[in-house]
């Protein structure tokens, strides 16, 4: 047997060597797990969790979210939900400076309402915008970073996956955490379109001049809206007021999206059946890869708990020289450079067990708003080189568009997140007084 130290050290080495190979998140954690198991209580030890421990952490009724929501978005996307979200924007945002921006980000948002995906978001809106944007003389950096950041509001508006990944990790109520999402979400927009009308102003030739509708056309424009207030209404509605769990929402959810699917598709049989065909193979491709990341996170997580890891660091930070708040900032900004190699659950994964039990269990701070702050912290990842997932997806959309103008467009939203976070760092409670004031949480 090894020292529980020395067992730990050469997994963060065998983590480090497995991903500078290149090889899945899931494989690195579930080999060190396994590895620093084998190493400290031996090979019969790591055997018997490995046959235990995939089922035991998987079969969890609250899990049911993660499929529903996924494949709520796939059908959402399917009933032309995200279109219909961009063209209530265009109609009511045009008379404002960088109009069809502003529109986009309402769009974006709109969608997240729809489908918990930074990366689905912004790939569906991109598709959509992007053209739109370009044809109407917008900078082409511009619309495409605007695309891209306004993507980002996928993990953090209701019903996001990432937020429910964080509740299962920290068994912080998945409820409290879907709905905690809404005033950041809706502060995160605002902040974006505040942002772009200031751009537009200290740069007109990045926007062109405003469209004109009619008060009639934009009225008029509303009724496209209705599937995705439906949607929104049938999910978190059941959850602010106790009617249903967050699974029984997203099952609701996901059968009323095909419901609509059907109703927009005027095309054959053999054509929706196709359509839900496609829905439910990507379901399963995405689900897949978010339950082997879960296994592998359980399997390194139980190693580094067993050797007494978040005790050793809990008593460290305890005795530095640094104020409470001091300690949190320090562990978010750790998730940049993190966000700028790897995916939002990775980071999660590799991050919760070491900082969530500082941050909430030692200094006693709000789960559900670290929650946030973390998701923040993460979206700032999907924009920035040299791994913004979110630039990839756009520049596989506008290929006339350079890569590192993609992410040149992006920057100014970091600087619109940093004045999101700061404000959601100054007023905590606009985390968490919604769940805190909701019966059904």
């Amino acid at each position: 047997m090894i020292e529980p130290t020395t067992a730990v050290l050469i997994s963060v080495a065998w983590i480090l060597l497995m991903l500078v190979l290149g090889m899945p998140v899931w494989v690195t954690l579930f080999s060190a797990g396994l590895l620093g198991l084998m190493m400290v209580e031996g090979l019969d030890m790591a055997l018997a969790q490995l046959k235990t421990m995939p089922y035991v952490h998987t079969a969890e009724y609250t899990l049911l979210v993660v499929p529903m929501f996924i494949l709520m978005g796939h059908l959402a996307f399917a009933a032309g939900l995200s279109h219909n979200a961009y063209r209530v924007g265009r109609m009511w945002f045009s008379r404002f400076p960088a109009g069809l921006g502003l529109a986009t980000i309402l769009g974006c948002g709109a969608f997240a309402g729809a489908c918990g995906s930074s990366v689905a978001t912004a790939a569906t809106m991109g598709r959509v915008a992007i053209p739109e944007m370009n044809a109407l003389g917008y900078d082409k950096k511009l619309s495409a970073g605007t695309v891209a950041a306004g993507g980002v509001l996928g993990i953090l508006i209701p019903p996001s996956i990432i937020l429910v990944f964080y509740g299962t990790l920290t068994e912080t109520s998945v409820g409290g955490m879907l709905v905690g999402g809404v005033i950041p979400g809706l502060l995160t927009m605002a902040v974006f379109m505040l942002g772009l009308i200031w751009l537009s102003w200290r740069n007109p030739s990045l926007c062109p001049a405003p469209e004109s509708y009619t008060w009639k056309e934009r009225f008029q424009s509303l009724k496209y809206f209705w599937g995705i207030v439906v949607l929104f209404i049938i999910v978190m509605g059941g959850i602010w007021g106790g009617i249903a769990t967050p699974s029984e929402s997203a099952g609701l959810g996901a059968f009323a999206s095909m419901i609509m699917m059907i109703m927009a598709n005027k095309g054959s049989w053999n054509d929706i059946m196709a359509k839900v065909s496609e829905a439910l193979r990507e379901t399963v491709h995405t689900c897949a890869m978010i339950f082997l990341i879960l296994l592998g996170s359980y399997m390194y997580s139980f190693f580094i708990t067993l050797c007494g890891v978040p005790e050793e660091i809990n008593q460290w930070v305890a005795g530095l020289p640094l104020p409470p708040f001091a300690i949190v900032v320090m562990f978010l900004l750790f998730l940049i450079p993190l966000g700028c190699f790897l995916d939002p659950f990775s980071i999660l994964v590799i991050t919760l067990p070491i900082s969530h039990p500082v941050v909430v269990e030692t200094l006693g701070y709000n789960s559900i708003w670290f929650g946030i702050l973390c998701t923040k912290l993460i979206e700032i990842g999907c924009i920035t080189p040299p791994v913004g997932l979110n630039v990839f997806v756009i520049a596989g959309i506008a290929r006339d568009v350079p890569m590192q103008d993609i992410f040149k467009g992006s920057l100014w939203f970091v600087l619109f997140e940093a004045v999101t976070i700061a404000l959601l760092m100054l007023f905590p409670f606009l985390s968490y007084w919604l769940p805190d004031n909701m019966p059904g949480i």
